[in-house]
């Protein structure tokens, strides 16, 4: 298990967190470019080891109902890793040309899987169509239904 200290150096190594003290000794860590209600990447780390990294969507941790992960018994690689996850998460995504041109204004989301190929989800006429790159690769006639093909399928809302 990783010490209070070990624990700071590694989230400290996130220029783009920004450290908030409060109570009893516990330190939070903020991402002011959130693109959510949602700020606190590290919450409530303590100097006994324990806290709390924002996980979100990511089905790749057990989180609880606010999509944090208790890193109490992390590695420094985990630990790295979730936290990198998580700004990925929170961070505002530019939209590509490709992505522009086909969505326009439609209702639309990203997808993304672990190889960080990149699905978009779009509201067409009442048709919820999931597009890789230019090429429709599916059509649902329910968002419920094409959110479960893109679950199944290893990706996550991003």
């Amino acid at each position: 298990m990783l010490t209070f200290n070990e624990k700071l150096t590694i989230i400290e190594s996130f220029p783009e967190l920004e450290r908030k003290n409060v109570s009893l000794g516990r330190v939070n860590f903020q991402f002011p470019q959130s693109i959510s209600d949602k700020k606190n990447v590290v919450y409530h780390l303590h100097p006994n080891g324990n806290g709390f990294v924002y996980a979100g969507q990511s089905r790749n941790y057990e989180s609880d109902e606010k999509g944090m992960v208790n890193i109490h018994d992390f590695s420094a690689d985990q630990l790295r890793q979730l936290v990198k996850e998580s700004i990925q998460a929170l961070s505002p995504i530019e939209e590509t040309a490709t992505e522009e041109a086909i969505s326009g204004e439609s209702l639309k989301e990203r997808w993304v899987n672990k190889e960080n190929h990149v699905l978009l989800l779009i509201n067409e006429n009442d048709t919820w169509n999931i597009y890789f790159g230019l090429n429709l690769d599916a059509s649902f006639d329910t968002y419920g239904e094409a959110e479960e093909f893109m679950r199944e399928e290893g990706f996550s809302r991003r």
